[in-house]
């Protein structure tokens, strides 16, 4: 757990800037995460589905050599990082943290998202566990095991999903970054529960091609990092853009829509703490800020029925997987694919034209305002122990994807901001904006990171 100005100290332009100098080596950098994710004292087993430590130390030298001879690719180059066992890598499995897929051959190729971060010089570390199939925002997978959040650890918190490992190998320092996805959330949940940054791009900014869908029509690719500024910086490698630093924009000059009503609801008070004390914060820097409503957020219950668009747009993928090897499955992930089964084509048809028109409303209403904020999560990360049941597993789970997942319904884009100190619980704020606004809202969470984070 990190204060700010330690992970701005840690951030991906301190790095470059300390190899570019030559106070630190590729090599050491690689060296030093491969002992954490080794270390018995650590999370590093259950974070990483596999690592290549002969690979990354290989890719180090060679990095290093490179920028001895001026020849570095990039400024990130010989940064080890990690990817979420949902992306193909050439010669590596794709086994989205199950054990469905562990006879499958290995990928021909990169992901274009993986090919773009190796152009640029980044170190793969290791693949990050996840939950199965990407389909829960609380991290447990039965088969790798599951991390615990960085948050009081010694008790047992669920590290927040899907993408489980791979925040927990950037809170723990196994990683400096990690490439995630996020359908509802699984960027951003499990960056707030960790004391991290997480973004979920406009869906179309980044390609998903050569990583394993969960929902066609929500799936985003982002990062999870320590600051803004790594997201900013990630995301426009990811997206193949120019990369700019993330233009601040004058406090007095933002004005954020503070959403209330549905989102507060099962609010807990440390939560709802930290968040007020955030606004607080952004209102005495000058930051205007204005409660709404949504009215349209009454729609997405119509939306859900019978495991909304994730269900019917898994269990087709699924379907032939789940005939010879159902039994092979997580209980609770196989139980919410096949909630697909119960739609018919019409039924999806209509869900999909339901959820344009709710896109249509939603960026009107919330085109009025700069950024839209919210709180990341509702609630702090549950203790593992206390989801024993099915019952108890489904209630939280969909507590923690009811923020986060408005985002992806509307075709947004949003980013999950620290706002608590490391003695105290971890608590996100996130801001969000309309689809095709990514830019902007980086510009924004510049400004907003220095004025909340502690």
């Amino acid at each position: 757990m990190l204060s700010l100005k330690q992970r701005q100290a840690l951030s991906l332009d301190a790095l470059a800037a300390d190899l570019a100098s030559g106070k630190i080596t590729s090599r050491q950098l690689v060296e030093d995460c491969l002992a954490r994710i080794e270390s018995d004292q650590g999370e590093g087993q259950r974070a990483f589905i596999a690592t290549n430590a002969a690979g990354a130390r290989a890719a180090a030298d060679a990095h290093d050599r490179l920028r001895s001879a001026g020849y570095a690719p990039s400024p990130f180059a010989g940064i080890p990082i990690s990817l979420k066992d949902l992306f193909d890598v050439r010669g590596e499995q794709t086994r989205a943290g199950s054990i469905v897929l562990n006879n499958e051959p290995p990928a021909k190729e990169d992901a274009p998202a993986v090919a773009r971060l190796r152009k640029s010089g980044f170190i793969f570390i290791g693949r990050t566990n996840m939950t199965e199939f990407a389909y829960s925002g609380l991290g447990l997978n039965p088969h790798y095991g599951t991390p615990k959040s960085v948050w009081q650890r010694e008790a047992g918190h669920v590290p927040g999903g899907s993408s489980s490992g791979a925040a927990i190998s950037v809170a723990d320092a196994m990683a400096h970054a990690a490439l995630g996805t996020d359908t509802g959330g699984s960027c951003r949940i499990p960056a707030a529960f960790n004391y991290l940054t997480g973004y979920k791009p406009t869906a179309r900014r980044v390609s998903r091609q050569g990583a394993l869908p969960l929902s066609t029509s929500l799936d985003s690719v982002g990062p999870i990092a320590r600051t803004v500024s790594c997201c900013s910086t990630l995301d426009a490698i990811l997206a193949d853009r120019p990369r700019r630093a993330a233009r601040k924009r004058e406090a007095d000059q933002i004005r954020i829509g503070v959403l209330r009503s549905v989102v507060e609801v099962g609010i807990e008070p440390a939560v709802s703490n930290a968040y007020e004390a955030a606004l607080s914060k952004l209102s005495k820097a000058g930051v205007k800020i204005e409660d709404f409503e949504m009215p349209e957020l009454d729609e997405l219950s119509a939306l859900g029925e019978h495991g909304g668009i994730p269900a019917a747009e898994s269990f087709a993928w699924h379907q032939a997987l789940l005939d010879k090897n159902a039994d092979q499955y997580d209980p609770r992930v196989k139980s919410r694919i096949l909630r697909g089964a119960e739609q018919s084509a019409a039924h999806y048809i209509r869900t999909l034209e339901r959820r344009k028109r709710f896109v249509e409303r939603a960026t009107q209403q919330i085109g009025k305002f700069d950024a839209i904020a919210m709180p990341t999560v509702p609630v702090l990360p549950p203790l593992i122990s206390a989801l024993s049941t099915d019952e108890e597993y489904t209630r939280v789970n969909l507590l923690v994807l009811r923020n986060p997942g408005i985002v992806n319904v509307m075709d947004g884009c949003a980013i999950s901001i620290p706002v608590t100190a490391p003695d105290n619980p971890p608590v996100g704020l996130m801001l969000a904006s309309t689809h095709g606004r990514d830019a902007e809202l980086f510009a924004i969470a510049a400004t907003v990171e220095p004025i909340v984070g502690v």
